[in-house]
């Protein structure tokens, strides 16, 4: 470069005849030319492709063979080495591999998809769930994270649920609209089956429950084209920005995903004062343009749940979501809903609830409440020490105490007199039979009917002033006055 930039100088500037150029430079007149033309060296340039005979006739198959390949699975698609063993094998390729590589190389920038960039109006979402590694209680357990993203400023809401199902879809759209303070106009979706029960073409079908979710927080709805997670670009970024910043390192203890959850909201809050590329101002001020775009929250809040019908079985067990929970033995065989939420279980007959369960995340699981089969241990008292539901249930030492005093009182039966103690726990907190077995015991009094009227008088309470707050039924009835005439009659007759 230095050469160039002093021969064009020379001649250009300094008037020098070409001929002392080429003679003190020892360059031919074709060099000199290209100097004088160019105010850099233009570097090597091949008027014409260089022809490659043996592997151009193959090209055909190339982009056949790379064709086939968009429909096999992603493991087993063909390699450059593979489809030089094909050529060659199948086709009489005579040329080297070299060339079968930068043919191959070449038919997939050819096929490879542009993209046009979108805009992102103020107050529009994208939301999608990924997936990240994370240590809850000393447990490592895989967790779903749910991502939605205003595209206009950027900002962006992540939760951790332990799956992904609808209530954790309708949870962590919940999450982000009370980060955000509102609710976008439209917000954009892959085609999961949690919202989209089937596609007909470029209509959905939408499953019942992401409808109930959209009209109570009456936002519209963006299905990508099937395949076209381009479309919601901007989310699917940011599923693995958020997995590499905020959950990194992995193996972090947390001692719930509660605790998790209040760690995500920290770290997207201080994401909001980081500036995005291109843009002036920080993600939080954006954020209060995209705000004024959105929809007000809803007054009522929204509850995230799944609700299935199921039965009970002969043990008195529902299955929900791949794990079993109990219901008093009463409604053994009965149909029955389970409402499943983030942390409880709800199972109802009919209109009314029988059974409440803390909602169990693993699978092939059984959760027992003890107190659901008392009423049939009462029956058959000799399964109580054999009986699965009692197994793990820890009762105070003072229960230990009552059953040893009524056994040897009673002998046999007192077996079934001391579960009839424990079925005082079906109308009592666990505290409160306890206090007043504990009492029952310092006086001497253990029947069952003993201990049901020391739990019942604990409860009563002195009678107050009547109040109608809370009944507002009574309200409309007008009692008159008492008519004192008679009393007064009787008095004045006395004087």
């Amino acid at each position: 470069m230095e050469m160039w930039n002093e021969v064009r100088r020379k001649v250009l500037v300094e008037g020098a005849s070409k001929r002392s150029i080429r003679r003190d430079y020892r360059i031919g007149s074709a060099t000199l030319a290209k100097i004088l033309a160019n105010p850099e060296p233009p570097g090597y340039r091949m008027k014409a492709a260089r022809p490659r005979p043996k592997v151009g006739e193959f090209v055909g198959v190339i982009e056949e063979i790379l064709i086939s390949d968009r429909t096999a699975p992603s493991k087993q698609k063909h390699t450059s080495r593979k489809i030089f063993e094909r050529l060659r094998d199948e086709y009489g390729y005579t040329g080297g591999i070299t060339q079968v590589k930068e043919a191959v190389a070449a038919a997939k920038r050819r096929s490879r998809e542009v993209f046009v960039p979108l805009s992102h109006p103020p107050g529009e979402a994208q939301f999608d769930f990924g997936e990240a590694t994370v240590v809850i209680d000393g447990v490592e357990c895989k967790a779903a994270l749910a991502v939605m993203t205003l595209p206009y400023s950027d900002s962006f809401c992540v939760s951790a649920f332990p799956r992904e199902c609808t209530e954790t879809f309708q949870a962590g759209h919940v999450a982000a609209f009370k980060f955000f303070g509102g609710v976008p106009t439209r917000i954009s979706y892959d085609n999961t089956t949690i919202a989209v029960r089937k596609v007909i073409g470029r209509e959905r079908d939408l499953t019942r429950e992401f409808l109930r979710l959209e009209s109570h927080h009456l936002f519209t709805h963006h299905f990508c084209r099937v395949g076209r997670g381009n479309e919601k670009g901007v989310v699917e970024n940011l599923v693995g920005y958020g997995r590499r910043n905020f959950l990194v390192p992995f193996n972090r203890e947390f001692g719930s995903f509660a605790d998790l959850n209040e760690h995500l909201t920290a770290a997207c809050t201080a994401d909001l004062h980081r500036r995005v590329r291109g843009k002036a101002d920080n993600k939080v001020d954006r954020l209060e343009t995209d705000r004024a775009a959105m929809l007000s929250l809803p007054v009522e809040e929204f509850e995230p749940r799944r609700v299935v019908a199921a039965g009970s079985n002969s043990l008195s067990l529902v299955r929900f979501d791949r794990n079993d929970y109990s219901v008093p033995t009463q409604w053994a065989f009965h149909d029955v809903t389970a409402v499943g939420g983030i942390d409880e279980l709800t199972i109802a007959v009919g209109t009314e609830v029988v059974a409440r369960h803390r909602r169990h995340w693993g699978k092939e699981h059984t959760v027992f409440d003890p107190r659901h089969y008392l009423a049939l241990l009462e029956r058959k008292p000799g399964a109580f020490d054999h009986a699965r539901p009692l197994e793990n249930w820890n009762l105070p030492a003072c229960f230990g105490v009552l059953r040893r005093r009524l056994e040897s009182d009673l002998g046999s039966p007192g077996m079934r007199e001391f579960i009839k103690v424990l079925r005082l726990l079906e109308h009592a907190t666990l505290a409160q039979l306890t206090a007043a077995v504990t009492q029952a015991l310092a006086i001497g009094a253990t029947g069952a009917d003993a201990i049901g009227l020391i739990l019942a008088h604990s409860k009563e309470r002195p009678v107050g002033l009547f109040s109608l707050d809370g009944r507002p039924h009574l309200k409309a009835f007008q009692i008159p006055p008492p008519d004192l005439g008679a009393y007064g009659a009787l008095t004045r007759t006395g004087t």
